[in-house]
């Protein structure tokens, strides 16, 4: 990591060290609002920004996400966790409380294709992803002479539909040790088993290069240029044992017309890719994303 980078995230940690996020769903009924404030009340904070949202009034699903700073937070952790559980089993809250100065480790999976790699170390190295990547991982060496020279490690690990199995638990064991908290599939072009994603429930993050559902699986661009598309468009979803399916987090498009061939295609996709997920992976390392099902609610 260089020193500027180190330096990004050290200003970051102690700017944010006294604030903290709650994400919430939770049966909509009244005093939901009420009673999370004057649970902050008591210990001094101050809400900084609220989003929330329900389904329906009478009988739907409430969700809000909550930014707070409070004196002394990290030294108040534990004692903050334990009081809000008996908030959250009276309203039967699904919830979450993260404290921003715990920088969420992040490993990136990649394989040939390179251009959403360098668009998220693009935005973490001018600090527009505050995370500490741990190491990248892929099954090919194309992307080693771009991740080198920033000091984070590169694990160079080959795999096919052959070796899935160990390569994964090598995989696994890395992830594991490192205490990795969100998983990055930059164009990573291999299949994950049910077993690796079982692992990681809501952490592996995917970049789609088509507008899904339309044109699931390999080669899209061809197939969108038989089809004479007029909008392409690319997708990041949380990742599920169901290929491609799982929950949406971005989504964007852009115009072509009959003068684009496949080449052009894939370039125009290229750079909705990266732009879809820098935004996915960004909202998420900023805990605005509350999975719903097979949904996602995006504060």
């Amino acid at each position: 990591m260089s020193v500027s980078v180190k330096n990004q995230i050290h200003s970051f940690q102690k700017q944010h060290e006294n604030r903290g996020r709650l994400l919430i769903s939770c049966p909509d009924q009244p005093s939901i609002v009420a009673a999370v404030s004057a649970f902050l009340l008591t210990y001094e904070a101050n809400i900084i920004e609220s989003s929330q949202y329900s389904t329906n009034p009478e009988g739907g699903t409430f969700f809000i996400r909550i930014e707070f700073e409070c004196p002394e937070l990290l030294s108040k952790k534990d004692q903050l966790e334990g009081a809000f559980a008996a908030i959250a089993e009276s309203f039967k809250m699904n919830w979450s409380l993260t404290f921003v100065s715990e920088m969420k480790r992040m490993a990136i999976f990649v394989s040939k294709e390179v251009h959403c790699l360098r668009e998220m170390l693009w935005e973490w190295q001018n600090g527009d992803l505050m995370s500490d990547i741990a190491f990248v991982i892929s099954n090919h060496e194309v992307a080693r002479d771009i991740v080198a020279p920033l000091g984070i490690p590169y694990h160079y690990i080959p795999a096919s539909k052959d070796n899935r199995q160990k390569v994964e638990e090598e995989q696994v064991k890395l992830l594991k040790e490192a205490g990795i908290d969100v998983i990055i599939l930059a164009r990573y072009m291999q299949i994950l088993t049910p077993e690796f994603v079982d692992a990681f429930p809501q952490k592996i993050i995917n970049i789609h290069h088509s507008f899904l559902p339309a044109f699931v699986g390999a080669r899209p661009y061809h197939r969108a240029y038989q089809r004479g598309v007029k909008l392409i468009g690319a997708t990041s979803h949380y990742v599920t044992s169901d290929l491609d399916e799982g929950p949406i987090i971005e989504q964007d498009i852009m115009r072509v017309d009959h003068r684009d061939d496949v080449d052009a295609l894939k370039k125009i996709g290229r750079n909705i890719e990266r732009s879809v997920l820098a935004r996915a992976v960004k909202w998420h390392l900023e805990d605005r994303i509350i999975v719903h099902g097979n949904k996602t609610i995006v504060f």
